[in-house]
């Protein structure tokens, strides 16, 4: 796929598994390949391997860990040529993140210049709308645009990012999981002062 590519996205992991507010929540990251560079604080590492995913453990779909139990999820160019087995993986995601969880979603972006470089590698590419459409129809809140990382042509990294995928090789959209109150919270009367002025 690229070491510019993989060296321009580590800031943005590193930030992403730091990301949940709630001190000491484990996180989920998986990878295209390893070796992966060390990260601080509690979580699960997995590489894709085949069919499945091995690192801090192996496993195939759906991932063996509790519902509600992570704060972040980073997913890392794991884009799946079918369709239905990604929109799986993202079900399963929704199910392991905590309410207010994070998903950061890293994929190649179909319309970048770079795409030429990785033609033929078996690297799928999926847009950004695409995976919104999944994440919203998954349960998850999604930004409305993703923001462009990584080069353009050239193979140097290039970790800053910019407002839409543009032409840059590979794009962040993120997520989060929230939950909606089953009964509708009814709006409150707003009081009366004496002299006729409304408080909130």
């Amino acid at each position: 796929m690229g070491k510019a590519v993989l060296e321009s996205e580590q800031t943005v992991v590193s930030d992403a598994i730091a990301a949940h507010p709630v001190i000491g929540l484990p996180w989920l990251w998986i990878a295209p390949a390893a070796p992966l560079p060390p990260v601080e604080g509690r979580g699960v590492r997995l590489v894709c391997a085949g069919e499945g995913w091995s690192g801090s453990l192996r496993c195939r779909p759906p991932l063996p860990i509790a519902s509600e139990s992570l704060g972040s999820v980073v997913l890392q160019h794991v884009a799946h040529a079918d369709d239905a087995a990604a929109i799986a993986l993202v079900e399963d995601c929704v199910r392991m993140l905590v309410p207010g969880g994070k998903l950061f979603l890293l994929g190649l972006n179909p319309l970048s210049p770079y795409r030429l470089r990785w033609r033929g590698a078996g690297f799928p590419a999926i847009d950004p709308a695409t995976w919104r459409r999944w994440f919203s129809d998954s349960g998850l809140w999604p930004e409305p645009v993703a923001q462009g990382v990584g080069p353009q042509w050239s193979p140097l990294a290039s970790p800053s990012l910019q407002s839409g995928p543009g032409l840059r090789a590979a794009y962040l959209q993120r997520a989060e999981k929230r939950v909606v109150p089953i009964t509708p919270i009814r709006a409150r009367k707003p009081l009366m002062l004496v002299d006729g002025a409304q408080a909130a």
